[in-house]
């Protein structure tokens, strides 16, 4: 599991990264540079909104160049499990909650990649960490909000 200064991704997920990155200080910077310059020729700069938008502009992504950075230099590349006896990176994973009796299919993934709203969950999530290395036909204990949630696995495919 991920611990706090490492972000577990697929070697794919690092490598968008970098190319973002590399986006930024390049072609986003460059950009960003001639704003500011056309705005410091409009004149006094008290009072230049334009000059204003383009400074916090090149704030945000100087933040954001930070950010990448820190993602990639504490990466972790995780390969997708090649074990679909059990739930791990790149598994689908199909669960029955055993109250309700609805079924629910995600795909475990690495932090930086999980969108729940898209069935990717991350394995450092309740709910991830709660499937992670458990195997067909187990039953799993999440720890909800409203309490702990118990789930079958179904299926695990890869």
């Amino acid at each position: 599991m991920a611990d706090s200064n490492r972000y577990r991704m697929s070697s794919q997920r690092l490598e968008e990264l970098k190319k973002e990155l590399l986006y930024m200080q390049t072609v986003r910077e460059k950009e960003v540079a001639e704003q500011i310059k056309e705005a410091r020729s409009f004149g006094d700069l008290s009072e230049n909104s334009e000059y204003d938008e383009a400074k916090t502009e090149q704030g945000k992504l100087y933040s954001r160049i930070a950010e990448y950075q820190d993602l990639i230099e504490h990466a972790v590349v995780v390969e997708e499990s090649e074990d679909s006896d059990k739930v791990g990176i790149g598994s689908i994973v199909t669960v029955r909650e055993l109250e309700t009796n609805d079924e629910y299919t995600f795909k475990l993934v690495g932090s930086q990649e999980a969108n729940p709203m898209d069935g990717r969950i991350s394995d450092d999530s309740p709910f991830g960490r709660a499937l992670y290395g458990h195997g067909l036909g187990e039953v799993v204990d999440v720890d909800a909000p409203a309490g702990v949630i118990q789930y079958e696995i179904l299926r695990i495919e890869k």
